[in-house]
């Protein structure tokens, strides 16, 4: 079966939602062949969207309609939001549509809230005394929140995401003063709720290495991190990329 240098790319959990089965019973059909497969160099199972339709029987370019998803399994998000934008309005890697189809591999956007992410951005809070955290994961379109302290809304565009600029670096980005930075301050998120004047946000990553979104603080007041709070949000980052690996296996 043939397919093109845009065909999606799926995990186990993934294709399961799609296909409307459980896991395990994904994980048997790749096993035995009948979704043909590989795996990446971190020794986890991927599919190509197109096999999936192949066997829900849907033409390959089009939108598998939707199928029942097994209890627990992750709902697979509509596939034009992890296409690359044409003319993007924020920074970009030029591996951004191979990071877009690893995002939506994982099967975590647009998912419930989980306590084991819950737990991080909390812990982010009290140790940099920060009166917001995130953990937020990047379409093209959106940024979401998988976990939020101190932030009402569960997303913004992908346009006013200071996370865009934080997943281009391999380490911690900082913004001490958004109102005193020519890249920031007219964000609609300086200038109005939350009126953030502090950022800070490591990249969180998936097991081949692609920034998918941040663990980031916020503060309406300009400041900086002192030594003890930077080595605190890179632990934390890494746990919380540690945890988005440990999904890619199931």
């Amino acid at each position: 079966m043939a397919t093109s240098d845009k065909d999606e790319i799926l995990t186990t959990g993934a294709a399961a939602a799609l296909l409307g089965v459980a896991v395990s019973t994904a994980q048997q059909w790749i096993e035995s062949g009948v979704i043909p497969s590989w795996k990446t160099p971190g020794g986890h199972r991927r599919v190509y969207l197109s096999a999936v339709q192949h066997l829900l029987g849907t033409p390959a370019g089009e939108v598998a309609p939707a199928a029942p998803a097994a209890p627990g399994a992750p709902v697979l998000p509509h596939c034009e939001e992890f296409l690359p934008a044409v003319s993007p309005k924020y920074p970009v890697a030029e591996n951004e549509a191979d990071r877009l189809r690893a995002m939506q591999a994982t099967g975590l956007f647009d998912t419930p809230p989980e306590p084991e992410f819950d737990r991080l951005t909390w812990l982010a809070t009290q140790v940099t005394d920060a009166p917001m955290a995130l953990i937020s994961l990047l379409s093209a379109r959106r940024q979401w929140f998988k976990s939020r302290v101190g932030v009402d809304v569960p997303d913004t565009p992908r346009d006013w995401a200071f996370c865009s600029h934080a997943v281009l670096e391999a380490d911690l980005f900082v913004v001490e003063d958004a109102l005193a930075d020519t890249r920031f301050q007219n964000n609609p998120l300086v200038t109005g709720a939350p009126y953030i004047r502090f950022y800070a946000g490591c990249p969180l990553l998936d097991s081949d290495g692609f920034p998918l979104g941040t663990l980031c603080i916020l503060d309406r007041e300009p400041r900086k991190l002192r030594a003890h709070e930077v080595r605190a949000m890179l632990e934390l980052s890494a746990l919380a990329s540690e945890e988005i690996q440990r999904r890619g296996t199931r």
